[in-house]
């Protein structure tokens, strides 16, 4: 084989404890596959509480980090994060600025948050194993507007927070049934001005006069079936293409990077409008795509020769066993993919390796605050874990086999 770069990914990483000091068999498991990668990246689901303090803005679903959870990152070998999702803004502009001096002091390659869009938007790049590498980091929310990065504009001064591709939900509704939401939105005489008023703080929703109907932040649209869609703008889509494309054309191997809770009704299964802005990722240029939000394992597509992970699940996931909505075997079980590029960027070999946060045994309990770092499993397990991801992963056309507690791609050369 020609002298190959590999990536390691992972799940997403909602850490708020120091875990370098945890010895497992499992978990050095775990570092040792981080350590045979030339760049290993996942995404930092949290905010830094750090020397620009700030205020929760959330209620119960409210998130933020000490600074020493970067050290525990990198201690066990991560190189890169994004940092656009959803608890990235949980402490204000406060906590983006925190979170950049901390990532930048011990030198993450790092992408999706700034101190205005413009920076924000930023490409992240660096040299690694002697290769150029970046990363673009977008958040699809959904999320309040002013959680989102502005530049200064009209004496308005500038916004620090998070790279956005805005997503708007749509629910599609046949004939009958948005004849009949039309007929209720006049009987309550809902006006443009309520909507407005009920969208606050955000800026109120574009609504296609003709074929869309919206009642208290809800957008409805007719159609010849029922179902959820999002509508992706287009200008926030370009911007983030357009670094895609600067950076590939300048030679680095770009990962980029979707974060979003837009899932579908089953977590498991992808929505369409994904897979097309992953593909469109890739058409730019990107090297893979990457994604999180949605709380379990996904599939892994293949296009044009490159991976999209629709998403990684978890990593590392320090929550609360109190009300816990986040029990369920799969929420806790994932795989690291270790992804290897040849010289001309195309990828060469695949593999993945199965993980349950707190390992075989505590992964069964019930216990969540137990279960603190991500270990490689082996036995039923791993033959679990690996037949579901082949099965998921089958239905795009991607040909995984197992073989000694890994999962290995399938690669047809041509």
């Amino acid at each position: 084989m020609t002298n190959t770069f590999t990536i390691a990914v992972t799940g997403q990483s909602l850490i708020k404890h120091d875990i370098r000091n945890v010895e497992t068999p499992g978990f050095a498991g775990v570092r040792a596959l981080l350590g045979q990668a030339d760049f290993a990246f996942t995404n930092f689901e949290s905010t830094i509480l750090g020397s620009h303090g700030g205020w929760p803005l959330k209620g119960s679903v409210f998130g933020c980090s000490q600074p020493v959870v970067l050290d525990a990152l990198q201690a066990i070998g991560i190189h890169g994060l994004s940092l656009s999702n959803n608890h990235a803004f949980d402490l204000g502009p406060s906590g983006i600025l925190s979170t950049l001096e901390e990532v930048e002091r011990r030198g993450f390659l790092h992408a999706g948050i700034g101190r205005n869009q413009t920076a924000a938007a930023r490409v992240g790049k660096g040299s690694f194993g002697g290769r150029k590498v970046a990363l673009v980091a977008m958040d699809g929310g959904p999320g309040p507007d002013f959680m989102y990065a502005a530049d200064a504009a009209n004496n308005r001064p500038e916004r620090p927070g998070v790279n956005r591709l805005k997503l708007t939900k749509v629910i599609d509704v046949d004939a009958d049934t948005f004849a009949q939401l039309s007929v209720l939105r006049d009987k309550v005489e809902y006006t443009t001005m309520d909507l407005a008023n009920d969208s606050q703080p955000d800026d109120t929703p574009y609504v296609d006069a003709e074929s869309e109907v919206s009642i208290a932040r809800a957008v409805f649209r007719r159609s010849g079936r029922f179902g959820r869609n999002v509508r992706v703008d287009e200008a926030d889509l370009s911007r983030n293409l357009a670094a895609i494309t600067s950076a590939a054309e300048e030679g680095h191997l770009v990962i980029a990077y979707l974060h979003h809770h837009h899932w579908a009704p089953i977590w498991a299964q992808v929505p369409e409008w994904v897979g097309t802005v992953a593909k469109q990722c890739i058409d730019a240029g990107a090297a893979m795509f990457v994604s999180h939000g949605a709380p379990v394992l996904q599939p892994v597509e293949i296009y044009r020769g490159r991976p999209i992970f629709y998403s990684l699940g978890n990593f590392v996931f320090h929550v609360r066993s109190t009300n816990s909505p986040w029990k369920a075997r799969e929420v806790w079980e994932s795989v690291v993919g270790l992804c290897s590029f040849g010289e001309d960027g195309k990828l060469a070999s695949m593999c993945f390796h199965p993980v349950a946060i707190g390992g075989n045994e505590v992964a069964r309990s019930y216990d969540l605050e137990m279960r603190l770092v991500p270990e490689v499993v082996d036995g039923p397990d791993a033959e679990r874990i690996l037949r579901r991801f082949r099965e998921q992963s089958a239905t795009f056309g991607t040909e995984i086999e197992i073989s000694g507690n890994m999962g290995f791609l399938k690669i047809y050369p041509g």
